[in-house]
Order: C-alpha cells, then sequence, then structure tokens
C-alpha cells in the first residue's frame, strides 16, 4: 500500500481451503500503470483472477479520498462473482466478504 501506515501491517490469511482462487491488487499511488483512482491498495478476491484483476481496477478508481471507501466497497459488493475486497486509503481501511485479515510481523 506504498506510503499508507498500514502497509507492511496487515496481510490476507488464505488457508489453502479455496478449490480456486484468485488475489489481485490495483493501486493509484504505487506502479506505473495509470489508474483513474488515488487508492493505495484495492485487493480483490475471486475464483476468477480475470475478474479479481478487473474488478480491482475498477473499484480502485471510485477512490479518490478516504471518504470514498464505502461507496466503493458498494460497487464492489454488486460484481457478481467477488469474494471479498479490501481498499487502503491513507489510514483508512475497508473490508467486505469473505476475507480474514491478519497482522504482519516483521
Amino acid at each position: 500500500a506504498g506510503d499508507s501506515p498500514l502497509s507492511g501491517r496487515i496481510g490476507i490469511e488464505v488457508t489453502g481451503s479455496e478449490k480456486s482462487l484468485g488475489i489481485c491488487t490495483s493501486s493509484g499511488t504505487v506502479g506505473h500503470s495509470i489508474s483513474y483512482g488515488k487508492a493505495d491498495a484495492v485487493v480483490v478476491a475471486s475464483e476468477s483472477t480475470a475478474l479479481a484483476d478487473a474488478a480491482a481496477t475498477a473499484i480502485g478508481n471510485k477512490v479518490k479520498i478516504a471518504d470514498d471507501i464505502s461507496d466503493a466497497i458498494d460497487f464492489g459488493n454488486s460484481i457478481r462473482g467477488l469474494k471479498g475486497l479490501v481498499i487502503i486509503k491513507d489510514d483508512a481501511i475497508g473490508v467486505w466478504g469473505d476475507i480474514q485479515l491478519c497482522e504482519i510481523c516483521t
């Protein structure tokens, strides 16, 4: 999540019990890709990796400020086929669906 104070502090726990699971991340503040949003990280889980990738980008495009997280989660919730998502903007985080966060110890 780039310069977010949450970067490197939280992760997603994956149990391995899923038959198929694609996890993709999009960012408007990290990397070279063009984004219309300013999310530090949008992480999406789906059985379809292609859907997770496209959804992460589309959801991330909706986040300009931390106050946009709730509406972006509502948008993500409307995309059929997603299992869950995490949105990080600055020091704010939003989580929806079948996502288990965990602390990363360094």
